[in-house]
């Protein structure tokens, strides 16, 4: 696969629509201003005095992080043209930034200590006009190529379902854990003074298809490549959201990801 998305910035594309890496600090912010919109203004997370007065959602992490943009290219002032964004943190960042993001929910260490070649992808929104298919397809499709290029061996990351109480996402929370729990000897597990069941409801009570359907993009998207899911939830109180460690091992790649991404980028996506 090309390089170049990576190595020249020029990013991949379909229509006006492009994915890349934030080429400059403008990019970032305007990446950051679309994080404040979404997930305070939007999904009513709760800012600290600081973000408030900026008008920006960022941390710590953020210097540390590749970001990667969607842009519209449609939009004349570049100032505006950032309409989503991942952030993407390599484990030697993660070093530099003294851990992983996630580390503040879940217990990675059985990932960090006996794994090399780990990414955590965080901060994921996309505007609400720009929530189709195809973009996320294209936002995945750069993803592959930060992966494979970068040789990443397992993606990993928090995951939200909206709202505080469990018992609300209680079929599909039971349903991830009775279905997709990544094997023991790399499965992340939420904190034990944050630990909260996620196996709420016997198999017979849950609608499988039901689940699959309604499940939050992000979690689908990482099931329908043969992604995985931690033991225990997480509740974020500060961004309103009930929050699950989703983690994918590259090397067992479902083989229709692996035929879809490795195709030239360009043109129609396939419809799945």
């Amino acid at each position: 696969m090309s390089a170049n998305f990576i190595l020249d910035g020029e990013g991949i594309s379909l229509g006006d629509i492009v994915v890349r890496l934030a080429k400059d600090e403008q990019e970032i912010k305007q990446a950051q201003a679309i994080r404040y919109h979404i997930f305070y203004e939007e999904f009513d997370a709760k800012p600290t005095e600081a973000i408030t007065k900026a008008k920006l959602d960022f941390d710590h992490f953020d210097e540390f992080t590749d970001h990667l943009v969607v842009i519209d290219t449609s939009i004349s002032d570049t100032k505006k043209a950032v309409v989503g964004t991942y952030r993407l943190l390599r484990e030697e960042k993660a070093t530099l930034a003294g851990r992983f993001y996630t580390s503040d929910e879940f217990d990675i260490s059985k990932l960090t200590e006996n794994y090399k070649g780990l990414m955590e992808m965080g901060r994921s929104c996309v505007l609400s006009d720009y929530r189709s298919k195809a973009v996320l397809q294209l936002l995945w499709q750069g993803i592959a190529e930060y992966v494979f290029y970068h040789k990443i061996r397992f993606l990993f990351g928090c995951a939200s379902f909206h709202g505080t109480n469990p018992e609300d996402h209680a079929e599909a929370l039971s349903f991830l854990y009775q279905n997709c729990l990544a094997p023991e000897d790399y499965r992340p597990k939420a904190l034990p003074e944050v630990y909260t069941n996620m196996n709420l409801m016997t198999a017979d009570k849950i609608n499988s298809k039901s689940v699959m359907r309604n499940l939050p993009p992000l979690i689908k998207g990482y099931l329908r490549i043969g992604g995985q899911v931690g033991d225990g939830a997480f509740i974020d109180y500060d961004f309103r959201t009930t929050d699950v460690c989703v983690i994918l091992n590259t090397a067992t790649l479902s083989e229709s990801y692996q035929k879809h991404y490795e195709r030239k980028v360009g043109g129609e996506f396939e419809r799945e």
